[in-house]
């Protein structure tokens, strides 16, 4: 399962900091996390959101072990 890690504002849609999840494409992921908590859907495609550290596409596999950091765009200067 997937390591999934939510900051910022995204957390607070989320309501966790963080959670393991079983989709096997950062879609699917996607997909599911937008279904099951709104408020974050309404964020996500906002997010940036890492794999590995990196930014890819949704079809992109998600291992077992596979970090996926949630980061909401910041304000400030």
């Amino acid at each position: 399962m997937a390591r999934v890690r939510y900051f910022a504002a995204a957390e607070e849609m989320a309501g966790v900091a963080e959670e393991t999840r079983a989709e096997r494409t950062l879609g699917d992921l996607r997909h599911a996390l937008a279904a099951e908590r709104p408020g974050l859907g309404g964020i996500l495609p906002r997010c940036a959101v890492l794999v590995a550290g990196a930014r890819t596409d949704d079809d992109a596999t998600l291992a077992d072990d596979t970090l996926v950091d949630v980061l909401p765009p910041f304000a400030g200067g």
